[in-house]
């Protein structure tokens, strides 16, 4: 049962008059250090001290990112730059945007809230992705020093009639209370709500609903790290103390704006390797096509080869070929026969991804790399424009790159309902929950109140 709760928010002061796209940021997770610097050039009060604090020379375990980032809290919420909800409220959202590479907008609608953390087993808030130590150590720290949770965790739920959104918005109002254009080009509303008819109503929506974890797995399972730090030192007999609650972005999973974006493969170095010895080698499980496009410029060719993998692979795994150095790009679609050989150590779920029909067949059978190579970053890294895929191989930056289709919604809800990971990056929830909206400080006497 997922219990569903308002909560105080912890918000900029907006009567500073403070022009609110410098003061946000991504997660932490997808910024570059270049992206560090210009986030802390953007503003003074940036989120980027916050969730990314710089690393000094001579870092002690008393003065680093964390303890700095929990002094800047302490600063800004003194000086009133930060301030405290009176009441609790649901947070309504709306977030204009481009699917990269394309021209049409879309609106995607959602909600903050507190969701009360579950174990690992209940069955109630599924995970699909892997997660890795190192990640979760990092943001542990960072809630231990400042005790507030500063991004939301991206959750899905079902609602074919999309009444818990409809809801929210027929008790927002007008006009909202924030309203910015981030340096991306998307656009973002924010309404606060104080209705406790309306905290019922979403309360109770919520209760026999399945909540899918779409990004923020690290973030998740840390919470639930430092919830149970917390109930070791304050005790668990309470089960709506502030501790046991993790703050969520929650949208409809049929929501019109829900965009997944594929995570294309690009691969610096594959250690002699040979074009014709690999395509050999992968007609063993693909049909190969090939597709010449040294006429095209960078977009004609994306499109070609989003419009081909998008025909291809409807009920087929399909997926394109770039190597450093070609005029052609290679059209990879397994036959299905084979689809078997592809372990038994995997699910019948597993087995319907285009990422380890990747990984099985070609990275691991046809390159030759080990199941822990697979996870070395200065090896295999992440694109989600297939055109700036397309430029790092051009350019050099990579030597091949893979393109792949998105992994479908139907898909994941299949891996989380069997229990099951996904490889890292096999989806890309595009855009990103911003981080900076709103805050949720953790106070452990604190008691959430569930309106059920």
């Amino acid at each position: 049962m997922a219990i569903v709760a308002p909560f105080k928010g912890f918000t900029y002061n907006l009567s500073y008059g403070q022009e609110f796209s410098k003061l946000v940021a991504p997660p932490y997770d997808v910024i570059s250090e270049e992206e560090q610097e210009e986030y802390y050039q953007a503003h003074p009060h940036n989120v980027i001290r916050l969730i990314l604090g710089k690393k000094k020379t001579g870092d002690t375990d008393w003065d680093n990112r964390y303890t700095r980032a929990a002094d800047y809290l302490k600063r800004w919420e003194s000086d009133g730059i930060l301030v405290r909800a009176k009441e609790p409220a649901i947070y309504l959202t709306s977030l204009t945007y481009k699917p990269q590479d394309t021209e049409n907008e879309r609106t995607r609608w959602g909600f903050i809230a507190l969701v009360r953390i579950e174990d690992q087993d209940s069955g109630v808030i599924l995970p699909h992705e892997r997660t890795f130590s190192a990640h979760k150590d990092d943001r542990l720290k960072l809630i231990r020093a400042c005790n507030t949770q500063f991004s939301q965790i991206f959750g899905l739920y079902e609602d074919n009639e999309n009444s818990i959104l409809e809801a929210c918005k027929a008790h927002a109002g007008q006009q909202p209370l924030l309203s910015f254009e981030f340096k991306d080009g998307t656009r973002h509303n924010v309404w606060v709500i104080k209705s406790p008819a309306l905290f019922r109503l979403v309360s109770e929506a919520m209760k026999n609903k399945t909540i899918f974890i779409a990004d923020g797995h690290h973030r998740y399972e840390t919470s639930r790290n430092f919830r149970n730090i917390m109930r070791a030192r304050y005790g668990r007999r309470n089960p709506n103390r502030s501790y046991e609650y993790v703050m969520m972005y929650l949208t409809n999973m049929s929501d019109e704006g829900l965009t997944i974006l594929p995570s294309h493969r690009l691969i610096k170095w594959v250690p002699n390797f040979e074009l014709q010895e690999f395509l050999q080698k992968a007609k063993t499980w693909f049909e190969i096509e090939d597709i010449t496009l040294s006429n095209h410029s960078t977009r004609s060719k994306a499109e070609a080869i989003q419009d081909i993998l998008r025909r291809k692979g409807g009920k087929r795994s399909a997926m394109g070929f770039y190597p450093n150095g070609s005029e052609s790009c290679f059209i990879l679609t397994l036959d299905e026969a084979k689809r078997d050989q592809m372990g038994d150590d995997l699910h019948p779920a597993l087995k319907e991804l285009d990422v380890l029909v990747l990984s099985r067949f070609l990275f691991q059978k046809t390159l030759g790399f080990s199941r822990e190579e697979l996870d070395d970053e200065k090896t295999f890294q992440y694109q989600s424009s297939l055109i700036q895929a397309i430029q790092s191989v051009e350019s050099g930056q990579a030597q091949m790159a893979f393109f792949l289709n998105p992994t479908k919604i139907e898909q994941v809800k299949e891996v989380a309902r069997n229990f099951l990971v996904m490889p890292r990056k096999s989806t890309y929830f595009y855009p990103k929950v911003i981080t900076g909206l709103v805050f949720n400080k953790i106070d452990p006497y604190e008691t959430i109140d569930t309106f059920s």
